[in-house]
């Protein structure tokens, strides 16, 4: 990959770290190589509502979590590989405004939440629910996110 360097990160030479700066720029018969670009003004709501739209599957989870940890699991049971954002206490409070405005101000609400075609299908019992009526695997193959 362009753009990438690895450098020692000690002065004895042990151990390697990764420098994602941009490397200057070489002529590529006109092609411009493509960088790592993180847009730092884009606000933590914009950017949930952009992962959601982004990801055919995605579970907001906290790692302490045993319903979080099922839901992962039957996903991954089924084939689906779902984009995975942990949420720690500090961060629950916010994802509650972005993710479920209607859930009364519990935030064990909140995770875990998925996400299935930027729709959001709820917790573990309505991912369940879809599971046990057959219609969670042609919901996941609408989306892409399941091929066979």
């Amino acid at each position: 990959m362009q753009g990438l360097s690895c450098r020692p990160l000690a002065a004895n030479g042990m151990g390697m770290g990764m420098d994602l700066a941009p490397a200057a720029k070489k002529s590529t018969g006109g092609v411009t190589p493509a960088t790592l670009s993180i847009d730092v003004a884009e606000t933590p709501e914009k950017r949930i509502e952009r992962l959601i739209t982004e990801n055919p599957v995605i579970i907001f989870s906290r790692s302490s979590c045993c319903m979080c940890h099922v839901m992962k699991r039957l996903l991954s049971t089924i084939g689906v590989h779902p984009m995975v954002i942990e949420l720690d206490d500090g961060e629950i409070d916010r994802a509650m405004e972005s993710l479920s405005p209607s859930s009364g101000g519990d935030p064990s609400s909140v995770a875990p939440a998925v996400f299935i075609g930027g729709v959001l299908v709820g917790g573990l019992e309505s991912l369940m629910a879809l599971h046990l009526s057959e219609q969670l695997v042609p919901k996941l193959r609408e989306v892409g996110a399941l091929w066979t």
